[in-house]
């Protein structure tokens, strides 16, 4: 008998996990290794292009901002190379935007940090038909309110002028808003 490559693929799942905070990426590293995953790490673009030339990852956790690259760039080349591979995207800068741009790059999920070593896991390997729990906290109207707002206003370039006219209020009142903290 011999295995299919989807049973190799969950015998042997080889992990990729690319983030330039080195102690969070060595920190997950030994948890996911514990975990039965090989693991290969990079902090950056380059390092991540080699590292999936020779390991070759069924599953993939990228940061979305890193300090030479944007971990969405990455997403297609472990496509090109494997296009069944589970790939989760952490960042620290979570808003609306960023999400659906990761999901239609290809990510199967999108966490916030500080996500543990169980929540990634478990985005990892949950199949396409598990449905996520709701949120414990959901986020509250003020909260969803900023996320419009600061889709919007990176849409416009960060451009206040611009993103006022579009949401129709005063620049002012804008300025304001943008400069509070985010609800939440």
């Amino acid at each position: 008998m011999t295995d299919t490559p989807a049973a190799e693929t969950a015998a042997n799942p080889r992990l990729l996990i690319v983030d330039d905070d080195a102690p969070f990426r060595d920190r997950l590293a030994r948890a996911m290794e514990k975990r039965g995953f090989a693991v290969a790490t990079a902090a950056d673009e380059a390092g991540a292009a080699a590292a999936i030339a020779t390991h070759k990852p069924t599953h993939a956790v990228l940061d979305l901002r890193l300090e030479k690259g944007f971990g969405l760039d990455i997403v297609p080349v472990i496509r090109a190379q494997n296009p069944d591979a589970r790939i989760v995207i952490l960042t620290g800068y979570g808003n609306i935007a960023t999400a659906v741009a990761a999901v239609k790059a290809g990510a199967v999920d999108y966490l916030a940090k500080p996500a543990d070593a169980d929540e990634i896991e478990a985005a990892l390997l949950a199949s396409g038909l598990d449905k996520p729990p709701p949120p414990d906290q959901p986020m509250s109207a003020d909260r969803v309110r900023w996320e419009h707002i600061q889709r919007i206003f990176e849409l416009c370039d960060r451009n206040v002028s611009e993103t006022a006219r579009r949401l129709n209020m005063h620049r002012r009142t804008l300025q304001r808003i943008l400069a509070k903290r985010s609800p939440h």
